[in-house]
């Protein structure tokens, strides 16, 4: 069966166009049996006359990565927890990523010994997690020239690790997807009552498999919502977008976006779009 054609999603990408005018960036959907807790595998490759410094609003995710740059040696693996801020990676040269993005909430039954947020802000070799993600797996997975071989090689090494369904990382996904779909969802207080839980226990449940909190990815979502926006559109109604985002005005949506992203929202959008 042929493969399917890799999708495209700018969400979270600060200066998209700067970047995949740069980079050849693709995802694909993980092997079936796979996908409960795997959102996609994504991969990039480079090879730049000039550095370039790419920026990413993070989504909550944990990410699994096999890489090689020809200015760092051989190929290596890497987990990297949900950051706190802006993911900030300077590509040089000639290069590769294969990525493996964990769903929110999905990566802790790969983990159980810690919670997620024991990850958070951290990035660490893959085999303090998975032994076997020594520089021969990496090498085997960033390798092949075909997307499809090195999908296979991703594939192939999460198989064996696939764990047991664990009912908790299931209502963190489904949780976590609600907070990203539904505008009505707010305020952490509503966000509990709609799951039918306290306060206390949905932070415990974020915390545990998500790896940040109910109101982070909430806002987080905001943040993406507004940054794709500004990234299309010169002209943009910030205090109707403010309050369709759930913001209780304009000033508190510009104060987050440019804590997140560095810039205010209209001097992102001006830029963004010439």
């Amino acid at each position: 069966m042929a493969q399917a054609e890799p999708r495209r999603d700018t969400r979270g990408i600060v200066d998209p166009a700067g970047l995949l005018t740069r980079v050849r960036f693709r995802r694909h959907d993980p092997a079936e049996p796979l996908r409960r807790y795997v959102e996609h595998y994504w991969l990039i490759d480079w090879d730049l006359p000039e550095p370039y410094v790419s920026h990413v609003v993070p989504h909550p995710s944990v990410h699994l990565t096999f890489q090689w740059d020809e200015e760092e040696g051989p190929p290596y693996a890497e987990l990297t927890g949900i950051p706190g801020g802006l993911y900030i990676r300077k590509l040089a040269g000639r290069g590769r990523v294969c990525g493996v993005k964990f769903r929110p909430g999905g990566f802790r039954p790969y983990a159980p010994e810690h919670p997620v947020s024991h990850w958070t802000g951290e990035t660490h070799p893959a085999q303090d997690v998975f032994p076997q993600a020594g520089a021969e797996s990496a090498r085997t997975v960033v390798s092949p020239a075909a997307d499809t071989a090195r999908v296979a090689a991703l594939d192939a090494f999460l198989r064996p690790l696939a764990p047991t369904a664990d009912p908790q990382a299931d209502l963190a996904v489904h949780l976590v997807d609600c907070a990203r779909t539904d505008r009505t969802l707010r305020r952490v207080d509503d966000f509990a009552e709609a799951a039918g839980l306290s306060v206390r226990a949905l932070q415990r449940l974020f915390s545990a498999y998500v790896g940040v909190s109910p109101k982070w990815v909430i806002l987080r979502y905001r943040i993406h919502e507004a940054l794709e926006l500004a990234g299309t559109r010169s002209e943009v109604d910030w205090a109707a977008l403010a309050a369709d985002l759930g913001y209780a005005d304009q000033a508190h949506l510009v104060r987050d976006f440019t804590a997140t992203v560095g810039v205010p929202p209209t001097a992102y959008a001006q830029a963004a779009t010439g």
